[in-house]
């Protein structure tokens, strides 16, 4: 197989000659947008050799809309719009992505990092803003999140269908277990998690759900079970759900992780024999089928990318 061939055998839940893996991390300004983050993302593929391209979305994660750059009241959620398709938000992150494929030129799959409509929000204001809005006026906020919906799919249809991405890495994060009951999460925040999503997965059967366990709090993981992704990635370290545990719970679908993406996790801070013993402990728990290797979730961006490559060596080599 090649990398392309094997990235989606393990997607479609079919063996592979080897298990594929990919790593990433956020890159810091000076090449977080423009050339200089197209040449970011293909300079770490190239030196590490990883099997896909996970595109990261830096530079773009608040969602610039009039209504919430000077929000001052929640009743005014009720009179936001649509950026719309052609908004610079939405065409250089197409570009971003179409530069990258073009350079891949099919050599790799490619996705693209996107986030939940209410993540949008919360980082274009606050969680202190985006909590307030959730009390003061619950479908205040949902109609906000269905605004910010309409421009995510704007955005994941030209990542999808005009860039020539595989398809997107979708984010879902806010499920904290202090934040919402999972009835609360499900009634206010999985309708516009879905819309994204479910429309993703019109245009591509490739797509990868992120459980984003970034903050190191556990999430109402329940809340996310029955989201239809073509593989599952959640921080197995912070859920405390290994990956054959995780498999079951998201009904057998395929796993993207395994390892803790955090500067204690072995990847980071292991020598090189407990990491190559590690990744071969992992292949021969989880198998050749349906299985990814990967992190929970963004690795730190001084790990050394020899550690990379005794993952990916010793994945080769089994």
């Amino acid at each position: 197989m090649n990398k392309k061939m094997r990235v989606l055998a393990a997607l479609e839940n079919r063996e592979t000659d080897h298990v594929p893996a990919a790593f990433w991390f956020h890159f810091p300004a000076e090449k977080a947008e423009g050339q200089a983050c197209v040449d970011a993302h293909l300079q770490w593929y190239r030196d590490t050799d990883q099997d896909f391209i996970k595109i990261m979305c830096d530079g773009y994660f608040g969602y610039p809309n009039e209504t919430l750059e000077k929000l001052a009241d929640v009743s005014e959620l009720y009179k936001m719009k649509p950026l719309g398709e052609n908004h610079p938000f939405i065409r250089e992150q197409i570009e971003r992505a179409a530069a990258i494929v073009k350079a891949a030129d099919g050599e790799c799959c490619v996705f693209y990092n996107v986030f939940c409509p209410l993540s949008f929000f919360r980082l274009q204001t606050s969680w202190e803003k985006m909590m307030e809005c959730m009390k003061a006026d619950p479908e205040a906020m949902k109609y906000a999140c269905g605004v910010i919906a309409q421009d995510a799919k704007a955005l994941v249809k030209g990542l999808i269908e005009e860039a020539g991405c595989d398809g997107i890495y979708y984010c879902v994060q806010n499920a904290e277990t202090f934040r919402f009951t999972a009835e609360e999460y499900r009634r206010l925040v999985t309708p516009s998690d879905k819309d994204v999503l479910d429309y993703a997965n019109t245009l591509s059967t490739h797509n990868i759900l992120h459980c984003c366990g970034w903050g190191g709090d556990k999430n109402r993981v329940e809340v996310w079970q029955d989201y239809e992704a073509a593989a599952i990635n959640w921080a197995v370290y912070v859920e405390d759900m290994d990956i054959p545990s995780g498999r079951q719970f998201f009904a057998g679908k395929p796993a993207l992780g395994g390892f803790d993406n955090r500067k204690e996790g072995i990847l980071y801070s292991g020598k090189e024999e407990e990491i190559r013993k590690f990744t071969r402990e992992l292949i021969e728990t989880c198998g050749k089928k349906g299985f990814l290797l990967g992190a929970d979730c963004t690795i730190p961006s001084d790990l050394p990318v020899e550690h990379i490559h005794w993952v990916l060596e010793t994945a080769r080599s089994m």
